[in-house]
């Protein structure tokens, strides 16, 4: 078969054009070849959209769009209900969505992508980043749908779907794996080019002869090729990338490294004298991305527990369409579930949503939700969280909540917003970071020109070691691996970070102010005493109690069968009375339960913060139990704990000031404050905080959503309401108020663990280049110094996943 000739590159993608091809696409006044109707589709896309620039200020082809539809009938699903959960409505109007995009070459692809989205109608704001491959839109959903923005990435020549965890870390382990081979590729140039450099070190009296020496310089030469070409492509299209837009950044300096060193010693090979760097560029190169690779799989494992919260809940269920008259189960997709829908969720699996437990006895791992590494019991009237893992038993659940709005799926959504940020010690480490390359390569400069001077054949030399042995990236590095390895461990623990700035604010905290119901209390009535009045001892009384109550979901009901001892009988004829009480036969005795007149007692006084139940027969009253909102076990240790760091605790409620009193008096809180309306307890924070003080807030309701969001940092119960959720900075998934201590203490930690790596950065930056720039390092310790400079910041930093909190 003979080969097809062909005729020019094609003017999209830059492959090769057979001849007798009549695709084109008129460019800047001229008729550009295309190698296929894919390519000239989308470059006919492009310039019709005004946006023929692109094909002026690349750096590199597009991929080959053969096949590209630009209205595959395929879009219609972007707009789906199912695929529209990706997003979440803002104000009614606009919608939120995060795509994964496929096709990112350079910077000049994010330029394109969002101008060309700018010009869709409805979109209002379309920002990419480079980093992570994503892309972050908000559109009037009115005018504008999600398969409009995905079709209008498609017609100039990049995939995008609505980001999927899975998805995305396939993609990210692609990249991982790519740059596992460009530190192998430049390990191997390293190692072969020093066995050529050693014998040159060796023989530096003259003994070596010229030819030998030309023979070692020519073969380092071609092994330091792929290092450069290959494993370097990171550094210098950083730089570029930096230059394009004005902004020298961290790779600016180490590509302008890599290129003189490289540069002089080929000039040199070719002429047969001066020095040779081959051994320093490729282990600067080899040296360097073996840090860079240890930040990224250690950012990587520290993000991993936020991964799994976002991969746990599962994408289909078992439905029981016609429960309990048949068990048979039909696999449905788990957005598709509605509240009411009965499930069947079988060992091993996890809950697709919310829901309260019809049938079965069984353990559940809610460790991803809540820190909690023990399996917990759950039985028939239970309630479970999306994202829970059923453990022993098949269980049958009645879904409350659908797949979208469950607990997991909103944790899910709060960790979408966790990290986007930056709290201002990093923002301060990346402005210091930018002034040091600007200041690096002016000091290069400066070097370069003074060593000329003085002795002109060192200043070559020099120069690419002051370049080299500078660490900007320990400087930038030093902030973000500290709080991604505090955010894992605290995750771990129970406690998501939401915002940025969490850890460093709740560190400068001066008063720590508490909710009391649901917060620094259950938020459910526990039985707290039983007082027998008659001959019947108080165990049995609570048994005829729960048998009386069995079939009840009143929170009073819950807890008086929650304390009672097993054995308890059987009650008949039940019959219950609105607001009074409940009667049934047990052993063919009628008895009844409830408030002191119904069971037979005489009016009592009542307290705003006890419910008093009483159980009695043919008006005789056997025994009051005693129910209130009981404080949680860990509450008075960790207001212990705050108060000892020197931080003032206030206890802000909206019950009854009497109630508000002894509960402060329980715990030690001297500024007790009750009766507190939302806006009054916003207006008492604010008050602080003119005066100063900086709040950390803790609440979990609903009427606590205003004061979470004025505060300066704001901590929501993690079995609290979901307005308080998205309101607060951080969530205490566990539901205990030691996850607060716990968050605490990695803050301190956290800090100091982030000073620690800006001090070492800084004094080995003031340390080593002065050193470079009087010629005391050569190039290839420069390379291991720096190298070992941002190795270090990352291992200290990992310390934090290893430490306990507490």
């Amino acid at each position: 078969m003979s080969a097809q000739p062909f005729a020019a590159a094609c003017y999209h993608c830059g492959l090769p054009v057979a001849l007798g091809t009549t695709w084109s696409v008129r460019i800047d006044g001229q008729a550009r070849p295309m190698c296929c109707p894919g390519c000239e589709a989308v470059a006919h896309g492009i310039v019709e959209a005004g946006l023929a620039d692109y094909y002026r200020t690349r750096s590199v082809f597009a991929d080959r769009a053969e096949g590209v539809e630009l209205v595959p009938p395929e879009l219609a699903l972007y707009d789906s209900a199912v695929v529209a959960t990706q997003g979440e409505q803002r104000e009614g109007v606009y919608s939120h969505g995060v795509y994964s995009l496929e096709g990112i070459r350079c910077a000049a692809c994010v330029w394109l992508i969002e101008r060309r989205l700018a010009r869709l109608p409805g979109v209002r704001e379309a920002q990419v980043n480079v980093a992570t491959e994503r892309l972050h839109m908000t559109w009037d959903a009115a005018a504008c749908k999600p398969s409009d923005i995905v079709q209008a990435l498609r017609g100039i020549g990049y995939t995008a779907y609505p980001y999927e965890a899975a998805l995305h870390g396939a993609q990210m382990e692609k990249n991982r794996k790519k740059q596992f081979r460009q530190l192998f590729v430049a390990g191997l140039s390293m190692m072969q080019v020093m066995m050529y450099a050693l014998p040159a070190y060796i023989a530096d009296d003259g003994t070596m002869d010229a030819p030998m020496a030309a023979l070692m310089q020519w073969a380092s030469l071609l092994l330091t090729i792929p290092a450069v070409l290959y494993s370097a492509q990171p550094f210098f299209k950083g730089a570029w990338a930096s230059l394009r837009a004005r902004m020298p950044g961290m790779d600016l300096p180490v590509a302008i490294g890599i290129g003189a060193a490289f540069g002089a010693s080929v000039l040199a090979t070719l002429r047969g004298t001066g020095e040779v760097y081959y051994d320093s560029v490729t282990m600067f190169i080899f040296l360097l991305l073996a840090s860079r690779y240890l930040e990224m799989m250690a950012r990587r494992k520290a993000a991993r527990a936020l991964e799994d919260l976002q991969r746990a809940l599962p994408a289909a269920a078992q439905r029981l369409a016609d429960w309990p008259t048949s068990r048979q189960a039909t696999m449905v997709a788990a957005a598709s579930l509605a509240e009411g829908d009965v499930i069947l969720v079988e060992p091993g699996s996890a809950v697709a949503a919310d829901g309260i437990i019809l049938e079965g006895h069984s353990d559940v791992d809610l460790a991803l939700l809540t820190g909690e590494s023990r399996a917990q019991a759950r039985v028939p009237g239970d309630e479970l969280p999306g994202g829970a893992i059923n453990t022993t038993q098949a269980i049958v659940l009645r879904v409350t909540r659908v797949a979208s709005d469950s607990t997991l799926a909103r944790l899910v959504k709060l960790v979408e917003k966790a990290g986007q940020g930056k709290p201002r010690i990093a923002q301060w480490a990346d402005q210091v970071a930018a002034w040091f390359v600007v200041g690096l390569l002016l000091l290069t400069v400066a070097v370069f020109i003074g060593w000329q001077m003085v002795e002109p054949s060192r200043a070559w030399q020099v120069a690419i070691a002051v370049l080299v042995v500078s660490c900007p990236c320990a400087l930038s590095l030093a902030t973000p691996t500290a709080l991604a390895a505090a955010t894992d461990a605290l995750v771990r623990r129970g406690v998501l970070v939401v915002q940025p700035h969490v850890l460093e604010t709740l560190q400068r905290a001066t008063h720590i102010v508490f909710d009391k119901t649901g917060t620094l209390t259950e938020g459910r009535p526990v039985l707290r005493h039983v007082e027998p009045l008659a001959t019947l001892d108080a165990a049995r009384c609570l048994q005829l109690a729960a048998a009386l109550e069995a079939g009840s979901a009143h929170p009073l009901a819950l807890a008086i069968r929650t304390a009672a001892p097993s054995g308890a009988p059987h009650a008949t004829e039940l019959h219950s009375e609105a607001g009074q009480g409940v009667e049934g036969t047990i052993d063919g005795v009628r008895y009844r339960l409830g408030r002191d007149g119904y069971a037979g007692a005489a009016p009592a006084a009542r307290w705003p913060d006890v419910s008093n139940v009483y159980l009695g027969v043919d008006g005789v009253v056997l025994a009051r139990f005693e129910l209130a909102d009981a404080l949680r076990a860990d509450a008075p240790e960790v207001v212990r704990r705050f108060k000892a760091r020197g931080q003032s605790v206030i206890l802000l409620s909206g019950d009854d000031q009497s109630v508000v009193s002894r509960t402060g008096a329980a715990l030690g809180i001297e500024t007790a404050i009750g009766q507190q309306l939302p806006e009054q307890k916003l207006a008492y924070v604010q008050q602080l905080q003119a005066q100063g003080a900086v709040v950390a807030m803790v609440g979990d309701g609903i009427n606590d959503a205003a004061v979470l969001r004025a505060a300066d940092v704001s901590f929501a119960m993690g079995g609290g309401a979901a307005l308080a959720q998205l309101s607060a900075d951080c969530v205490l998934l566990s539901n205990r108020l030691t996850s607060l201590d716990d968050a605490a203490l990695g803050a301190a930690r956290a800090l100091r663990i982030i000073r620690q790596n800006l001090a070492w950065a800084s004094v080995y930056n003031c340390v080593a280049i002065p050193a470079a720039a009087f010629g005391l390092i050569n190039p290839w310790l420069s390379a291991a110094g720096m190298s070992l400079s941002s190795a270090v910041v990352v291992i200290n930093a990992l310390r934090l996943r290893r430490a306990r909190t507490a």
